[in-house]
Formats: structure tokens, sequence, C-alpha cells
């Protein structure tokens, strides 16, 4: 017997949730439904415990649509009506979300016995924690196999995820045979000129996260159409990232203040480029080498560098 999927194993909840039967219905509804598909497709997606305590009123009210247009969205989806839609909500959540929602409530009991930096620091934890989840071992390799053998690396953020991208391209430049950070100290005109001649022989890796830069997703779907592979590094299968990418690596990012926060995804993002530099020789004698190089400008306990305690140890001709 094939055994079902939980959040431990090698999936975060969203992924899994997004991977069922269920969840690829809505995918298809978030790609290619109407405006009102689209919204409640995406709120499902993101709201699946929540969605099975909501009537059809309430549900009707968040997505923004009449009660009829939820109706009709579950028959269209196979079902007899929204309350048959909710009960299989209710089911696959059962299954992979119950060990989830224990930990979110005791961290929500924990936060009123907490100051804000510590209740931030708990949220960063839980972050990384799901993040570690969702990575699977073969697709970060076909990533990797994508990276090296690119023409050109594009990295795109807009925001807080331009600091990200920044730091991934600095990473990533002594490993690839080209890096373009795509916005920089630009904006989107700029990001718009570094793609201009992005081909199907490169690669972009793009950033986003809550709230989604428009630019992001329009500047995406134009690599999108000129076949190039798209990295997408975010938040949640329902992003519109995540739509638009070959390849997805989900790093949460939720806060109780923050709009998001970036904690997972520089786990994320050091998680990409550890793998790089250790997926073969080449690489990990680069790393090497840029130790070496960098050594002599490193500072040392007695206050001297590497370079001039070598140079010391030369025997005086």
């Amino acid at each position: 017997m094939k055994k079902s999927l939980t959040p431990t194993e090698s999936h975060s909840p969203d992924l899994v949730f997004a991977k069922s039967s269920l969840g690829e219905s809505l995918m298809q509804q978030l790609k290619e439904g109407s405006s009102s598909y689209k919204r409640i497709a995406d709120y499902l997606l993101r709201n699946q415990v929540k969605v099975t305590a909501l009537g059809i009123e309430d549900m009707a009210e968040h997505c923004e649509v009449s009660t009829a247009t939820i109706s009709r969205f579950a028959r269209d989806l196979g079902f007899t009506n929204y309350a048959a839609l909710k009960n299989k909500i209710a089911e696959t959540v059962q299954e992979i979300f119950s060990p989830v929602e224990k930990l979110r409530n005791t961290i929500e009991a924990r936060k009123g016995n907490s100051s804000p930096a510590n209740a931030s620091l708990q949220s960063a934890t839980a972050n990384i924690n799901a993040a570690g989840q969702g990575i699977e071992d073969e697709q970060m390799n076909q990533i990797v196999s994508q990276l090296s053998k690119a023409g050109t690396v594009y990295i795109m953020g807009f925001g807080i995820s331009s600091h990200l991208a920044g730091m991934l391209a600095l990473h990533l430049q002594p490993y690839c045979n080209r890096v373009v950070e795509v916005v920089a100290y630009g904006g989107t005109e700029v990001a718009a000129g570094n793609l201009a001649n992005i081909t199907d022989k490169d690669v972009l890796i793009v950033i986003s996260f809550p709230r989604y830069a428009l630019d992001v997703i329009r500047l995406t779907q134009f690599a999108r159409n000129h076949s190039t592979c798209i990295v997408a590094i975010t938040d949640s299968s329902a992003s519109p990232i995540a739509q638009l990418g070959d390849y997805l690596l989900l790093a949460p990012s939720s806060h109780a203040v923050l709009s998001s926060s970036s904690t997972a995804a520089t786990a994320v993002i050091e998680a990409l480029v550890s793998s790089i530099m250790v997926s073969n020789k080449k690489n990990v004698e680069k790393a090497i080498r840029l130790t070496e190089a960098l050594s002599g400008y490193l500072h040392n306990n007695d206050n001297t560098s590497r370079t001039a305690q070598l140079e010391s140890r030369k025997p005086k001709k």
C-alpha cells in the first residue's frame, strides 16, 4: 500500500494540499478560470483550514463574489454543492494539517507570554522548518543542473526581495557562466532592459513575496514567452509567481507584524547555493581557490593578514 504523504516527510503542508487531486483542480482554476473563479481558488489554496468553518455566505464575502458563483464553482469542480466541496476540503485537511494546526495553536498560546521579539523569532523558526519540509533533493539537483549549464543566470526581485536577489547573485557568481542581477539599483525599465535578450538557453530565478509586485509578474511572463527556464522562490503554491515557474522553491513568509518575513527565503537561498557549491569537483575546487584568494584580506587574532603571516615565514635571501 502506498503511504500517504504528510507535511513532516518531504513537503510543506501547502504544497501537499496543492498536489492533492482537489488541489490540482484548484490550481487549474487559478491558471485558467475566470476572474471570479481565480479569486475563489486562490482563497481556498491559501486558507484550507479556515474554509472548513465558513458558510457559503461568508465564503462569498471573503472572495467578493455571489453565493451563486460559489455554488457554480463547486459544481464545475464535480461537487453537488458548496457543502460537498467543503467536506472534501475538510477530509484533505484532516490528514495533512492536523499536526500543523497543533503547532500553530501552540505558538499562538505562547505569544501572549512572550515579547514581540520572541514571537518574531518563533515565527521565523516555524517558517524555516516548513521550508525545510518542502525541499526535495531531486528537484534541487535539477535546479542545480539547469544553473550549471545556463548561458546566463538572471536573478530578479523587487522591493525587499531585491536584497535577497543581490545576495543570491553574489553567491552564484563564482559557479555560473554569467550572472545578472536584473533590478539591482534600477527599476522596471532597467529590469526590462536586462531581460531584453533572454533566451531558452538561460535561467531566470525570480523572488517574490507578499505584497507581490505586478512588474515581477509581467517580466516573468516575458521570460516565459521566450522559453526561459524559470525558478520561482515564493511563499505559496497560490502565488502568481508559482504559476509561472518550471521549478518552485517554497519559503513561507508569515509574520505577526511584517507584511512578510524573509527568514525562510534566506535559508532556501543558502540551501540552493550550498547545493551548487558541492555539486561537482570543479565547483569544490573553485570554492577552495576563492577561500585562498580571500585569506590575505581576512582579519586574524593577532591583527595581521594571512598574506603577511605567509610572507614572514619565507626564508630570507
